[in-house]
Order: structure tokens, then sequence, then C-alpha cells
């Protein structure tokens, strides 16, 4: 092959590659904003991700480009999810005369957050789907947004956009050109202060000149806020809601865009936008500010990133996670915490049980799984029914602690298949994963036992793990949102079959722990021995708490395990290896490299090479 030819084939190799970079390269940056002048015109191109939200030909909401073809905006712009009657206009400057940089499109679809709460404004976010891509030029480009991992300290420098009222009840004059206005950030302790304790939640953030002034203003909703880190621009905020406009001493709110990093993730599951940490420098203000009925702060909530409520946070900051090669993985179910003595806790310490997986369908949590390979996962077939069976519609969330907001850990990724048992009775589904997962000390597979025998006798203790179902609110004095943990004894199962079933005796399950696992320990390693499905009674309904538990014996599933999974790791008790070097890769990996290449050698042959 000539040196020209291996010069073409790389080229195609690299232009593959190259789209794993998404939103990266291009997102956050902007040709001609150089200066910003607070509560005046935006000079054109200034800002190239707002959008303009029409229904029926009139401006109502703001926006911002996150890729060639999504839309972020607020969920109280939308009666309905329903896209008929809106058209976004982007690269726009005015609203009135000519724009001869905008580009229309009509709306295919609005993805409304599945939990907004209209009534406190909580969860205010709205994903709308152009019919058609755009193409970036120096008018229209897409906007970083913040990252799971980002906080911001109280007086972070922040600007807002938008086509709206330039004071309450008075609208934007002629030719109604875009505003940009310049708020600092105000943190989430203070800002309850002002605004009534309990009004602004973890999902908020704020911003505002407290004598008044500066602020957002109604026809700005769904807009966006940015901060400028380095050379780029990141969206913090989603404009929401406010006591008046400008009014000393009532910053407005908006929505915390870092919240939601994976519910956008499992809806844009293409061409994803650009997610950048940004980060205060300095000393945040806003951690010891106290007022009449605001509770102490948080210890291990890091400045200005929690809400003042009574309501237990998670820490952002991000914890030591070591990273482990795939070599090093194949010793699974090693956790790097211990389960509490005498189970049934709501507060399990991260790292506790790494192998457990939260499954989401259209952004909402349905049921648990556990990761058994790099590539697989193990759930329950009740949580596949023959109208949930289509992949595009789920979502594999890994290293997850607690169901609402973001974790430092947390890891989102599609599923390519779903493959379900068809034995008599209980049945078990199998997720293929669409890429290879990282192991870290936050995640980790665990070991399946598919022993021939899968005996247990009767007084073993387990564990079983899940999140139960996620709209119970507070539970024990508690959210209810975190990962359980219950030990669960082992019992003679009676006249049920023990070769296929593992009973134990009753616990508190839920529709959303199925899928999940029961695990014992063989010497220093975890092993699921069973999957949790749901007791139902002669008439088929659900039974929480019964005198007896009943799960599928993982072991009765051996020549599935055996057929779909050419790697599957057996059951290990030794110590784990401790170097952290390159591994080799394993057949699949190789096998899946020599896949990808494949086609662009039987092109090359083919030609004539």
């Amino acid at each position: 092959m000539s040196v020209k030819k291996w010069v073409c084939l790389l080229t195609v190799v690299s232009l593959l590659i190259q789209e794993s970079y998404c939103q990266l390269d291009v997102c956050g940056t902007t040709s001609f904003n150089n200066k910003i002048v607070g509560g005046e015109d935006a000079p054109a191109g200034s800002w190239p991700w707002q959008a303009s939200l029409h229904l029926f030909g009139g401006h109502v909401c703001g926006g911002s480009l996150i890729n060639k073809e999504w839309v972020m905006s607020a969920a109280h712009c939308f009666s309905s999810s329903s896209p008929n009657g809106w058209n976004i206009i982007l690269g726009r400057q005015n609203q009135e005369g000519s724009n001869p940089n905008e580009v229309s499109r009509t709306v295919a679809q609005i993805v409304l957050h599945p939990v907004y709460n209209n009534d406190n404004n909580d969860n205010d976010i709205a994903l709308l789907r152009l019919t058609s891509p755009v193409s970036f030029t120096n008018y229209i480009r897409p906007v970083c947004l913040a990252a799971s991992d980002s906080f911001y300290h109280n007086g972070t420098d922040s600007w807002v956009t938008g086509w709206g009222n330039i004071n309450e009840g008075k609208f934007l004059p002629s030719p109604q050109a875009l505003q940009e206005v310049e708020v600092p950030v105000l943190g989430n302790r203070q800002c309850n202060c002002l605004n009534g304790v309990g009004s602004v939640t973890d999902n908020m953030l704020c911003a505002g000149v407290l004598t008044g002034g500066k602020d957002s203003c109604q026809g700005d909703s769904g807009g966006p806020m940015v901060t400028k880190q380095n050379s780029v621009w990141i969206q913090s905020g989603v404009v929401s809601w406010g006591f008046g406009c400008a009014r000393p001493n009532l910053p407005g709110v908006y929505t915390r865009v870092s919240r939601y990093q994976p519910w956008i993730n499992s809806e844009i599951t293409t061409d994803k936008p650009g997610f950048v940490q940004f980060t205060s420098s300095g000393v945040d203000t806003d951690s010891s500010y106290t007022c009449p009925g605001l509770p102490p702060p948080a210890t291990t909530v890091p400045p200005s990133t929690g809400p003042a409520t009574n309501v237990p946070v998670k820490t952002t900051k991000a914890p030591d996670i070591t990273v482990i090669s795939s070599a090093e993985g194949r010793v699974c179910g090693r956790a790097p915490k211990s389960p509490r003595l005498g189970g049934n806790s709501y507060n399990v310490v991260r790292g506790t049980w790494p192998w457990m997986v939260s499954l989401y369908r259209n952004g909402i949590h349905i049921c648990g799984g556990t990761l058994i390979t790099e590539e697989f996962v193990l759930s329950a077939a009740q949580c596949f029914p023959g109208s949930h069976l289509n992949p595009d519609d789920w979502t594999v969330f890994l290293g997850e602690q607690q169901q609402k907001g973001s974790d430092v850990c947390e890891v989102s990724l599609g599923i390519v298949n779903i493959t379900l048992t068809n034995h008599t009775g209980t049945n078990i589904a199998l997720l293929q994963l669409e890429n290879f997962v990282n192991f870290s000390s936050c995640i980790q597979p665990i070991s399946v036992d598919w022993s021939n025998d899968g005996s247990f006798p009767p007084g073993t203790q387990c564990f079983v793990t899940g999140w139960g179902n996620q709209d119970k609110g507070r539970v024990n004095g508690t959210t209810g949102t975190g990962l359980r943990e219950q030990q669960a004894n082992v019992m003679s199962c009676g006249d049920i079959s023990s070769t296929e079933n593992i009973c134990t005796s009753a616990m508190n399950l839920e529709q959303g722990d199925v899928g999940g696992p029961l695990v014992c320990k063989s010497g220093p390693a975890w092993f699921q021995a069973g999957v949790i499905t749901m007791n139902k009674d002669e008439n088929g309904t659900n039974l929480r708490a019964t005198a007896m538990h009943i799960f599928a014996k993982t072991s009765r599933f051996r020549s599935f395990f055996n057929k779909m999974i050419c790697d599957l790791p057996a059951l290990e008790t030794t110590t784990a290896p401790n170097n952290t070097g390159n591994a080799a890769p394993s057949s699949l990996s190789l096998l899946r490299l020599f896949s990808f290449f494949l086609p662009i050698l039987a092109m090359v042959l083919l030609s004539g090479w």
C-alpha cells in the first residue's frame, strides 16, 4: 500500500474518532463578544446560542442552543408537551425588522422534566428537538453546559440575555434588540432568606444585585445565564422565577443546569452537548449566612452548591476515585466499603455496592440492576414488558448514590440490546451497554453465582439493595431517594423449588427494587445469588411484605450466561492484584476493535489498493 493510501485510510479513521468529542470543540465560543456592558443592547453575534421561542408567531420565552438539533428552555413556558405552533428562531438580534443572520425551525419534540413542579418551579427545565439540524455560523453556535461537579461561589460574575420586559409592566422598546445584563451569583442560603426559607431548592441558583435595578424579567424565561471560564462561556442557569423584576433584596432564581447533566444525556443520545466543569475561586461567603428558620449548613456540602433547606443533600466534592484497569476489574465483587451491621439503612456509604445500577425509562427510575461485566447489566424480565423493549427508551446509571440530583461518581450509558430468557416461571434480562464501562472504586462488577448446585442453607445472611419507588416522599425522616440496603436471611422455600429460587424472610421491597440483586459473600468477595422480583398473589397484585420473599436464583440461567457472554468472570475469592498499569485487552475488546476496522479494510480491498 502506498504512503498516500495509508494517509487516506488514517484520515477516515481520524474522522470517525473525532465524532466522540461532541460539542466541546465548538460550544461556548463567540467571534464578537469582546466586552460586556450590563443592561444594554447586545451587539449582534455576542450571544450566538440565544434562541427566541415563538408560539403562533409571537415571542414567548427564551432558550439556548446546546447542539445542532436541541434547544434548552424552562418547563414553565409550556402548558403541554405538544410541539404544535412552536417555532424556534436562532441568530436573531431584533424582534422587529430584518435579521439577515437568523434561521428558523419548527419543533419536533418537547421534553419536559418528568418531575417538574409548577407549584414551586422545582426542576424547571425543558428540552426542544428541532425538526432539522442547524449549521453553525458566527451568529449561531451552541453554549457549553455546566457539568455535574460545577459550583458557584457567592459573587461569581454572570450574564443574562433575553428580549423580556425592561421593567415590571414595561415592554422592550422598538426595535426590541436582544438585551444583556451582568448579575453576580448570590448563595442559596442568603437567597432563601431573602425570598422565603424553603423556596429555593438545591436545583436552583440565584443571581442579582441587592440594590436592585438589574435582573431578568417576563419574556426572558427559559433564556440562559452564562459565566465565562478562560475563553469559554458556560451556561449555569435557566431563567425561572422571581418576585417582580429587579426589586431590591429579591434576587432572580434560575434552574441550576449542573444538576441535570444525567437527565440531559439520557434524552440526547447522539451529538451530546458539551459539559464543562465550572469552579469558582476564592472563599465562599454564603456558607456562614443565616437567618431565622434557616437550618445550619450541611458539613458535607461545598460552598453555595446545596440548598438552605432541611433536606439532606449530597456533597459535590470529588471523592477519592481509583481507576481500575479491566484486567484488575476481573476480580469482581470487591467493595471499598462494608454494609452496616443489621442492614436496612437508607444512608448507604458510597462504594458499599459499586455494582448497583439504576435503570431509567424516559427519564424516570423504573428498576434496579447490576453490572456483571464491562459491557453487560443484569436485571429482571419483569422490568421489560412488550411495550418497554425498545433499547432507545432506556438509560443505565452507574455509580449513583442518590436518585435526586447528580452524583460525582455517576456515569450514564445507553442500551443497544435487551435480551430476555424464556424459562418457565421467573425470567431475567441481560442489557448490552452502548460502550464499555471504566471500572473505579465507585463502579465495579459483581460476580454472578452460576454454579450447578447454588445451595444456600437456611440462616445464610445476604443483602438486597435498591432505590424502591421514587414518588413516596419522606421515609423514616429522609427523602427516600438514597440507595437502601436490607439484610436478607435465607430460609427454607417449603414446597417451592429451591433449585430455581432462593427464599428469605419478609422484607419491604417495592416495584422500583425489581431487577436488583440478592448478594451473598464468599471469602472477601460478594457474589450475586439472585435477582429481585416482585411476589404476586393469585390476582397478579404485587405483595410488598409477605412472610417470605422469593428470588430468581442466578445459577438457574447458567446456559444463558454461557451463550450470551463469552468472558463472564467466575466467582473469585483470592486477593485482587495491586497493579494499576495498562491491562491486556479482553477477547471481546479485541473482537470489537477488529469489527470496527473490518469495514474500512474491506473498502480498501474492494477498491483495488
